[in-house]
């Protein structure tokens, strides 16, 4: 013995521990297989988060500070103060950097331009696109530099099409102005700009000053620097505040929809892959006692044993570091872009940020060492003496009192032995019962997040078809203009068989009072709009002039709830509504009204769609046919239900729900396979006094089931407070209560039976590998 010693000493530290683990990994193929397959779905679900939730805010972040954005863009009325009065605002105390003051004017487009509806256009006067805050990126094109050239900020992510440069915009009581340049503004401080000159021309109605401030990373900081600058000012001469935090929440808002199920889902594959890895390193520990005792005999130090284990774990886990840094970096780009589609990003490059893809793997691999290090701990401690004398098995007499009431009990033999096994490993068989719990509990998220997403998606689609009617006449829909005028068309569209109710729809540019750029408004006359466009969470629908609605975005970004009132601009018009619902969805820059306030606001509208609701008989076919028949500028389509939000949440829980339990399946099969490695001399003995391969494998199945059933039980709760968090977490959507409200008996009795088949699936392979064994093999 002092011989292998001697020559194992001189083989070295690393190489030594490097040959032994190695040896154990071809010893444990699956297992280690299994581990980097856990692994390898942890990091990708770890990564993709991570990359949501730095493109959340880094990107506006860093062009923000990249152009020297301001926290605040402040207009005040012209003819209230001068320009000498707000330049002396940029000497107060807190003011770090100014701009302006600037001329701003509200131009009214009078056709439509530059793929945007007529309507009104925020101007401001700037020599130039530089300064000491907000410095205007130009993309492409040049800055004005004579009267009748115009600069357009481009908000939207993309390259502006260099075709759209030398495009008229034609305003009521200005002259035509030609596009020069697109730049962008990450502040929004304008939705256009011209020559100071020009500006003189326009006569501008108020002067525009922009801020930054020492402190600006709270709303409370923003008020206080602009109440400081302000003392001296007459009251009432601010008309409007924009502040960059509104930017940056409307910029992160729908990515928010998608981040509180990723970061679920990461949770929950990390939680499973740290009860795979310590189980698997805690068996292989029991399991290889003996062995343990042989390699410390043989001169290995603790710390030597411990490395080995390390290895063991550590080579699969860093392959599958790899291997899902590699598909997260992949399936990231596609999340992202939904995420962030139709988001004004301005030059906001949105991306997997390489840190991320950087610092993910080797933190990922630390959690799989510190997951590994305590029961490695264990094999370090160990005496070799005491190791080597040890047995694989359980310890006499471990759940003995069990086994013998199971015994005495009415079941089959096998089934009896089956349901006792686990008491003697109570601890493995705890982290089974665990993995289980976590894949039930991902299973019943997903369910409970599909069903929450469908019923959105087929909100108000439970009677007859919704067939939505566009009007011809304009470039974008490629058909003529109807013959019908719009009363007729209405009148039309009521008198075809099948419909049950008409309403229309009227899509207007309007400016809203604290802010430079345009929003838009619906108006809607008829029938109350369909339920996927009127369900209210909050409040109640418009009933007369100057009361309008709008979806959880758009009060987010703007700082506003109902019973607050905003006042909507256009054509020199000037209407004060009041918010009187917030509707389940809508986007962030459009607001709903009736009738009676486009009559008020902008009595030139005319719909351009209608939405028709048929009788839950009537055919949408020949509905579609006869409205073709009747007007060929008018274009019928059906209402699909579902969207591409909840296509997408549905898949990808569909997908992470696969993966988690296949993930607790490979933590199952793990336990089992230690379990019969463990008994292999008690299996023979079985088979030698007459037990049957099927009842071998019917027991070992057995022995796994119930720690799942257990998992199962346990992990449906689990899973459906989740559910509840996801849902109320989630900001670009409120979904209203019976759409949360997704739990029925059948839902519950399948969830019941998910545990139950995630450990029969793990438990089924080593089962028969068991029941196929000879005695004498096991003997």
């Amino acid at each position: 013995m002092s011989g292998l010693a001697g020559t194992f000493r001189g083989t070295g530290w690393s190489s030594s521990v490097w040959s032994t683990a190695r040896a154990a990994m071809r010893r444990r193929r699956f297992q280690s297989a299994a581990i980097g397959f856990v692994v390898l779905i942890a990091t990708t679900a770890v990564l993709m988060t991570l990359a949501l939730l730095v493109a959340a805010s880094a990107p506006f972040d860093q062009a923000f500070a990249r152009q020297r954005g301001a926290h605040a863009v402040v207009t005040f009325d012209a003819a209230k103060v001068t320009d000498e009065q707000v330049a002396r605002t940029a000497t107060r105390a807190g003011v770090e950097d100014t701009a302006g003051p600037f001329g701003q004017a509200v131009l009214d487009v009078t056709k439509d331009w530059y793929q945007q509806a007529a309507g009104p256009l925020t101007v401001v006067g700037r020599a130039d696109p530089g300064g000491p805050v907000d410095r205007v990126d130009i993309r492409i094109g040049r800055w004005a530099t004579a009267p009748g050239e115009i600069v357009v900020n481009f908000a939207d992510q993309g390259t502006p099409d260099p075709d759209l440069l030398g495009a008229e915009v034609v305003a009521e009581g200005a002259r035509p102005f030609t596009v020069v340049g697109f730049a962008t503004s990450m502040s929004q401080s304008a939705g256009a700009w011209v020559t100071p000159e020009q500006m003189t021309a326009l006569r501008p109605q108020a002067r525009q000053m922009l801020y930054r401030f020492t402190s600006a990373s709270t709303d409370q900081q923003i008020r206080a620097g602009l109440a400081e600058a302000g003392q001296g000012l007459p009251a009432g001469v601010t008309t409007t505040v924009q502040s960059y935090l509104a930017l940056k929440l409307a910029f992160s808002n729908v990515a928010g929809a998608y981040l509180p199920l990723l970061t679920v889902f990461g949770v929950l594959a990390l939680g499973v892959c740290v009860l795979i890895v310590v189980n698997v390193v805690s068996g292989a520990v029991v399991s290889g006692y003996r062995h343990i005792g042989v390699l410390k005999a043989l001169g290995f130090t603790p710390n030597q044993v411990m490395a080995v284990y390390l290895m063991m774990i550590g080579v699969p886990a860093v392959g599958g570091c790899v291997l899902g840094t590699l598909s997260g970096i992949m399936l990231a780009p596609p999340i992202l872009t939904v995420a962030f589609s139709g988001v004004q990003a301005g030059n906001a490059v949105v991306g997997v940020s390489p840190w991320v893809s950087v610092a993910c793997p080797p933190a990922m691999c630390a959690l799989v060492a510190l997951a590994a290090l305590v029961p490695a701990l264990r094999a370090r401690r160990l005496p070799a003496a005491q190791a080597i004398s040890a047995g694989s098995a359980p310890k006499a007499g471990r759940g003995l009192r069990t086994q013998r009431w199971l015994a005495a009990a009415p079941l089959p033999r096998s089934v009896s032995l089956g349901l006792g096994l686990p008491f003697a490993r109570p601890g493995r068989t705890a982290l089974t019962a665990a993995a289980v719990m976590l894949g039930v509990a991902t299973a019943t998220l997903a369910t409970g997040a599909s069903s929450t997403m469908i019923a959105a998606g087929n909100l108000g689609r439970t009677g007859g078809a919704v067939i939505n009617v566009q009007v011809g006449g304009r470039p974008e829909t490629g058909r003529p203009a109807p013959k019908l005028s719009d009363p007729r068309i209405e009148a039309r569209l009521r008198a075809l068989p099948g419909a049950k109710g008409v309403t229309a729809r009227a899509f207007v540019q309007v400016q809203l009072a604290g802010y430079t750029l345009s929003r838009f408004a619906n108006f809607y006359r008829g029938d109350r709009p369909p339920a996927f466009l009127s369900q209210i969470v909050e409040g109640r629908w418009p009933k007369g002039p100057r009361e309008i609605v709008a979806g959880p975005r758009f009060l987010t970004q703007h700082g506003l709830r109902v019973g607050d009132r905003v006042t909507l601009r256009r054509d020199g018009r000037h209407v004060s509504a009041i918010i009187v619902g917030s509707l389940v969805d809508s986007d962030s820059r459009t607001v709903g009204a009736t009738w009676p306030t486009a009559a008020e606001l902008a009595p030139d509208a005319k719909p351009a769609e209608y939405y028709v609701q048929l009788a839950p008989d009537a055919d949408p076919q020949a509905y579609m046919d006869a409205v073709r028949a009747a007007d060929a500028g008018l274009n019928p389509s059906l209402v699909s239900s579902g969207s591409f939000a909840t296509t997408a949440v549905v898949g990808m829980s569909s997908v992470f729900t696969a993966l988690l339990a296949i993930v607790a399946a490979l933590g199952v099969f793990n336990t089992v396979l230690l379990n019969v490695r463990e008994r292999r001399r008690d299996l023979g003995i079985l088979k030698a006094i007459g037990m049957t391969p099927r009842q071998v494998t019917v027991m070992t199945v057995t022995s796994a089931a119930w720690p799942g059933a257990v998992g199962g039980l346990l992990g449906i709760p689990f899973g459906m407070v989740a559910h509840r968090l996801l849902v109320d977490s989630v900001t670009v959507v409120v979904f209203p209560e019976p759409m949360k409200d997704v739990w029925h008996a059948p839902y519950l009795a399948a969830l019941a039976l998910t545990g139950i088949v995630i450990a029969v699936l793990g438990a089924l392979i080593p089962a028969r590998s068991a029941a196929r064994s000879t005695v004498l093999r096991n003997e």
